[in-house]
């Protein structure tokens, strides 16, 4: 990485040894950028006619990513300029910068308010408490593997970092097979919700163990730890909110939804979550934490205070920003894999830690859905297919491999390359034989192309549905852990009506019920990336 600084330092400078000029400098920039607009338009092209012709077995993902990878090989072999080849190094800070806000934004802003609200508790259970285990479970058994001279050896505290990247899942490509299929509208808002938390909490847990490691010395103990990662989540997570209900008043009331304001109803409106993310970043805590949480709280309280219009604008304008950054990230991803030095010489490492992975999730979402299940009736309880499913929609993506080039410069010579290597091996396993075959083994567990499909209306028969906070006291559910659990349901239940009787008047121009019926109209079709229309 060291020598790929010293050759960008080379580039930046108006006349090296080799004569390059600015004039050249440009020349090489605008050769770099075209071939990264053909890779785009390539990749587009190719998902249209994969879906078009239901060829489940290379996703819009892998199919980014293959290109990205015959490309880097391509350019690898040939005596491409290193001024052009510098153009295409995949820089965290501009993947962390610019395009992973749209996406994560998107994210939070497509959320079907309905399913995800009540299937909330399980949920969190899944992205807070299911990561934080299969990141200890990970890390753990990645460190036992190294005293046991199974795989490479490597400190605690760095084997914990490693269990936090790997434990970022992207099931974009589970994701867009349901939409394609349909499946129970339950499953689809846990694995979307679960996905979308776990970004935010393994990134969250990979800053705290990485200031762990670098407090070393001062021996904080496990308790400053705990208080250090809440400071981070509950900081950023707390400004994202702030700021999304800021916007939800300042639409409200200055009176921006009329014909001529349009255009600066619209820009302030996509103003926000940046603001949001840069806010974060500049006290020190988690932008992504921070910028998905607005983009919840902006979809369900500011969204309804724009004109007609704007809506429809903003909607369309967040889903093609976050298409084209979530393409291109693959691109540069599988560029990237193919023109980086890697470190194969720790073959051992890698093929262990796909295996620790795949138990790690396991006791993640069985252990996960065994607690949800514990405060849910018999008849309303996650199906063993639908926790299958879970378990296999865990993909690593762009935020492992984000995460795992951060690693190289965090972590001593060596350490940092061998996670970034078996980062990488591990995201194009998952993504290209894995992510093929997801289509088959979800039509073998049986859990697409359901009745109840993302098309229909949530509130059909779905299988399992949140439970009615009425009959929760029956049977012997006696035991503590069991009460505690159904009291955690209730209050999902009482903040449900406090939404409706308190936040959404105050926030949004309409009543609860007014806004009910804004949602329900909607709720028959979903929009490209996922979401309703209006607050839920």
């Amino acid at each position: 990485m060291d020598d790929q600084h010293q050759l960008m330092a080379m580039q930046i400078s108006p006349a090296d040894s080799n004569g390059t000029t600015p004039a050249k400098e440009q020349q090489a920039a605008g050769v770099g950028i075209l071939l990264q607009i053909m890779m785009l338009v390539l990749s587009f092209v190719l998902g249209h006619v994969l879906r078009r012709h239901k060829f489940y077995y290379l996703p819009e993902a892998s199919a980014s990513l293959l290109i990205g990878l015959i490309v880097g090989g391509l350019a690898n072999i040939s005596d491409t300029e290193t001024s052009i080849r510098a153009w295409f190094n995949f820089h965290e800070e501009f993947f962390f910068l610019f395009l992973l806000p749209p996406i994560i934004f998107q994210s939070g802003f497509s959320l079907s308010p309905k399913p995800f609200f009540s299937n909330f508790g399980a949920i969190v259970t899944f992205a807070i408490l299911g990561t934080f285990i299969a990141s200890v479970v990970t890390g753990v058994l990645v460190y036992l593997g190294g005293l046991v001279y199974l795989t490479y050896r490597l400190p605690f505290v760095e084997c914990l970092m490693f269990g936090a990247l790997i434990s970022a899942t992207d099931p974009v490509t589970v994701l867009s097979i349901f939409q394609e299929l349909g499946t129970d509208m339950n499953l689809y808002a846990l694995v979307f919700g679960e996905s979308v938390l776990n970004d935010a909490m393994a990134i969250s847990l990979y800053r705290t163990m990485s200031l762990v490691r670098s407090h070393a010395s001062s021996g904080e103990n496990f308790f400053m730890v705990i208080v250090r990662f809440l400071e981070t989540f509950v900081g950023s997570m707390s400004a994202g909110i702030g700021v999304g209900f800021t916007s939800a008043l300042l639409f409200k009331y200055a009176g921006l939804d009329i014909d001529n304001l349009q255009n600066l109803e619209c820009c302030l409106f996509v103003l926000f979550p940046y603001f949001s993310y840069m806010l974060a970043e500049g006290l020190g805590l988690s932008g992504i934490v921070s910028i998905l949480f607005t983009g919840m709280v902006m979809k369900h309280y500011t969204f309804s205070n724009l004109s007609e219009n704007s809506q429809r604008f903003v909607s369309a304008f967040f889903h093609l920003i976050s298409s084209l950054a979530e393409t291109f990230v693959f691109i540069y991803m599988g560029f990237d894999i193919a023109m980086e030095k890697h470190s194969w010489s720790h073959v051992g490492f890698i093929f262990f830690s796909i295996i620790f992975i795949g138990v790690a999730r396991a006791v993640n979402v069985f252990s996960c859905a065994y607690l949800v299940n514990l405060s849910r009736p018999s008849h309303r309880q996650i199906p063993v297919k639908h926790q299958k499913a879970l378990w296999y929609s865990g993909l690593r993506g762009a935020m492992a491999f984000a995460l795992a080039l951060q690693s190289v410069h965090d972590l001593p010579e060596g350490h940092g390359q061998t996670i970034f290597t078996a980062t990488t091996a591990i995201v194009v396993l998952t993504v290209l034989l894995i992510g093929g075959s997801t289509g088959t083994m979800l039509e073998a567990l049986q859990v697409v192309g359901d009745e109840s499909t993302l098309g229909e209306s949530f509130d059909g028969n779905n299988g399992y549905v949140a439970p009615s906070y009425d009959d929760d006291e029956e049977g012997s559910s006696g035991n503590r852990i069991k009460m505690k659990l159904k009291e955690f349901h209730k209050s999902a239940a009482s903040f449900t009506a406090l939404d409706r009787n308190y936040l959404t008047p105050f926030f949004t121009s309409q009543n609860g019920d007014e806004a009910e019926e804004f949602d329900e109209p909607m709720s028959s079709s979903t929009r490209p990336g996922g979401g309703f229309h209006g607050h839920g």
